[in-house]
C-alpha cells in the first residue's frame, strides 16, 4: 500500500498548476525570497510560509501585513513589527535551515472563529481508484493550522461544510471536491507512475470558493 512517496511540496504543486482544469484552485505558491516575500505580502495582505518537505503543520508560519505593520506568527506565538527587515529577522529564526515556500493567505470559513480544512483521501485498488475518507479539520482554538496532530478536531466532511458556510449547499461543495479530486489524482499517476495513495488538503474561503493547499503521497 506504501507506494511510491513524493516529499517535495513544490514538485507536486508545479504538476498540478501545468493543468489548467485545476491551476485556478491552486493559490498562488512561491519559493520564499526576500523579493518574493515582499511582492505577496503587499499583494495579498496574508502569506503562509511553509517547509518544501515537512508534515503535521510543523513549522509551518502566518505573516499577516496591513498599514505598514506585520504580524508574524508561529504556533499559538505572535510577533508584531513595524519594520519589514525585523519581522524577516525574526521569520529566519523561526525557520529551519532547508527550502520553505510562500502560498498565497486563504481567509478560510470559520466555526466559531477557528478555522476548518479539509483533507480527502484516495487509494488505489486494483486498476482504479476509491475515496477513503472525506474529512473536516477544525483548527485548535488560537491556532491557525487545522492538522489533527496539532490539537485541531475532526468532523465530516458534510458537518464541516453545513456549519461553517450555512448559506452554501453542502452536497454541491463535496462533489466539487470530489470531481476535482479524481482529476488531480489522473494527472499525478499519469506524472509519478507507482502512487498508491494521495491526501488532498483542501481549503473553502469564507465566499465558498476551494482551494488545494497540497497533495500528499502519504497521508495520515
Amino acid at each position: 500500500m506504501a507506494g511510491r512517496q513524493l516529499a517535495s511540496k513544490w514538485l507536486k504543486t508545479e504538476v498540478l498548476l501545468s493543468d489548467p482544469r485545476v491551476a485556478r484552485y491552486i493559490p498562488k505558491t512561491k519559493s520564499l525570497t526576500i523579493t518574493n516575500l515582499q511582492t505577496m505580502l503587499r499583494q495579498y495582505g496574508v502569506v503562509v510560509v511553509k517547509p518544501d518537505v515537512g508534515a503535521g503543520g510543523h513549522g509551518v508560519i502566518q505573516i499577516k501585513y496591513n498599514a505598514e505593520r506585520y504580524k508574524i506568527t508561529h504556533g499559538s506565538s505572535s510577533f508584531r513589527y513595524s519594520r519589514f527587515a525585523e519581522m524577516y529577522s525574526m521569520l529566519l529564526k523561526m525557520k529551519k535551515p532547508r527550502t520553505y515556500l510562500i502560498q498565497q493567505g486563504i481567509q478560510l470559513a470559520t466555526i466559531h472563529g477557528r478555522p476548518i480544512d479539509y483533507r480527502v483521501k484516495v487509494v488505489k485498488e486494483g486498476k482504479g481508484w476509491i475515496f477513503r475518507s472525506m474529512l473536516g479539520r477544525l483548527a485548535k482554538p488560537g491556532l491557525f493550522v487545522t492538522n489533527l496532530c496539532r490539537g485541531g478536531t475532526q468532523l465530516t466532511c458534510k458537518e464541516g461544510l453545513r456549519r461553517s458556510l450555512p448559506y452554501q449547499s453542502v452536497n454541491v461543495k463535496r462533489k466539487e471536491m470530489s470531481t476535482v479530486t479524481t482529476v488531480c489524482t489522473t494527472i499525478m499517476e499519469r506524472k509519478f507512475p507507482g502512487i498508491s495513495q494521495l491526501g488532498f488538503d483542501y481549503g473553502v474561503d469564507v465566499k465558498g470558493r476551494i482551494w488545494i493547499f497540497e497533495v500528499n503521497t502519504r497521508p495520515q
